[in-house]
């Protein structure tokens, strides 16, 4: 097939009006096509390749587990594996979080996180609370109970007819304040929008709240106000709301902290998460739970009423294990600490196009919104495709970054969001800058 000609195989491709190149190895922080071409994995795929492409040590220990048993459903068998991981996974996780349940995607991850706490409330005799609340400009998922709770518009529209109502509430979101205010003048009037609206709804009606930390593909790590998550929980407590932080993006190192949340010292009750437990080798999330909600409902119905084929399986939980000893061993948590100010330092060298508004970030989690005007924030008409071009310009460059929209309103919004294995070195960031650079240069020459 010549490249740049769309694909004539029989997949069903997520955009089938694109060229897909067919890549044919990754190595490190690299991908490499058929046709030898090398790609610098700027997004990590989508924030997940947390310990690059191609470890060997991964390889390994899925072979290893290939040659006991590669499939047992969760219904019948534990596994040494899937002991091994819950364990790790509660060493990391906040204190009090101590049983992990294990499921293979980010949105079965944050659905399972709901209905833990819809059978918490009703097992303790509570059945009225069921409402979920979740805020606006944010992102959970695409099954149909996930894309409810998300806030993003343009994700939304086509399937509203088959989706529930949840209540939103307004983001944390400082460039672009739903109240128009400057964080030094702020009361955190975007966490007191959670009791205005638990008020509203009936404290008796609602089950638990659900964020992302940091938030992700739809804005391009937003990062809240100090004090943003405690006043959160503390309003959780004061109406015996669970607090659910999704953590599929940021969890497990992803923003320099073994989960975004230990940033402020917050424990949720449950976390959904994360992309980088399985980094790539393996299709592995977890649902980390308080022991409260465990004994809650083994002392209630006495079974969780809810399932999937893959989950708890032990070749993925074996990845998984390998991938955190990885991460343990080489202190990556620690680098991505250590590597988030370069990143965003280098990134500020973008600041020179008009048309970059804002650029924030968390360890190896960074984004650069774009912007019609700088003075007023003005973004982009959709129909601009600001945020698809840079990303195509950065593509045919050899760098590959995560483009999102919506984030001003919901429709209008660009950003690109970058997310690279915790193992780039700081000679491959000032690589990925110098690309983005050029890219963003191509297209704010396009639009002046």
């Amino acid at each position: 097939m010549a490249r740049g000609t769309l694909n004539q195989d029989h997949v069903f491709y997520r955009n089938p009006a694109r060229f897909y190149p067919t890549v044919d190895r990754g190595r490190g922080v690299y991908l490499y096509d058929t046709d030898g071409k090398r790609y610098l994995d700027g997004a990590g795929g989508a924030a997940l390749a947390a310990i690059g492409h191609g470890v060997k040590d991964i390889e390994r220990a899925i072979a290893r587990q290939l040659r006991k048993v590669a499939f047992t459903h969760g219904s019948q068998f534990t596994s040494e594996a899937a002991v091994a991981l819950a364990g790790r996974l509660v060493a990391l996780a906040p204190a009090g979080l101590n049983r992990a349940y294990f499921v293979s995607g980010g949105s079965e991850a944050v659905e399972t996180a709901v209905k833990l706490a819809r059978q918490y409330h009703v097992d303790r005799g509570q059945p009225s609370r069921f409402k979920v609340i979740s805020r606006w400009t944010s992102y959970h998922g695409n099954t149909l109970g996930a894309l409810a709770l998300s806030g993003h518009t343009g994700r939304r529209q086509y399937y509203l007819p088959l989706i529930g109502h949840t209540p939103h509430i307004v983001p944390a979101y400082c460039y672009r304040c739903p109240f128009g205010l400057a964080p030094a003048a702020c009361a955190l009037e975007c966490a007191a929008d959670l009791e205005k609206t638990i008020l509203y709804e009936g404290p008796e009606s609602v089950s638990a709240f659900i964020a992302e930390p940091v938030v992700g593909a739809t804005a391009g790590a937003l990062v809240p106000p100090s004090g943003y998550f405690r006043k959160i929980r503390e309003i959780c407590d004061r109406y015996d709301v669970l607090f659910i932080a999704d953590e599929v993006m940021t969890g497990l190192g992803r923003t320099g902290k073994a989960f975004a949340v230990d940033h402020w010292d917050v424990r949720p009750d449950l976390i959904a998460g994360a992309k980088g437990l399985g980094a790539g080798y393996a299709p592995i999330f977890a649902v980390l739970a308080t022991e409260a909600i465990h004994e809650t409902i083994r002392s209630g119905r006495g079974a969780f009423v809810h399932g999937h084929t893959y989950g708890q399986n032990p070749l993925a939980c074996a990845a998984a294990v390998a991938v955190l000893e990885y991460i343990e061993t080489r202190d990556l948590i620690a680098r991505s600490a250590a590597l988030g100010p370069y990143l965003l330092d280098s990134l500020a060298r973008l600041n020179r196009h008009e048309i970059v508004g804002d650029i924030r970030g968390l360890g190896l989690f960074a984004g650069v919104e774009f912007v019609r005007d700088r003075a007023s924030r003005e973004p982009f008409p959709p129909e601009a495709r600001v945020n698809a071009r840079i990303a195509e310009r950065a593509f045919a460059r050899g760098l590959i970054v995560y483009p999102g929209g919506g984030g001003a309103d919901g429709i209008r919004g660009d950003h690109v969001l970058i997310a690279p294995p915790f193992v780039i070195t700081k000679r491959q960031i000032d690589a990925l800058v110098r690309l983005l650079d050029e890219a963003v240069a191509d297209i704010a020459r396009e639009t002046g």
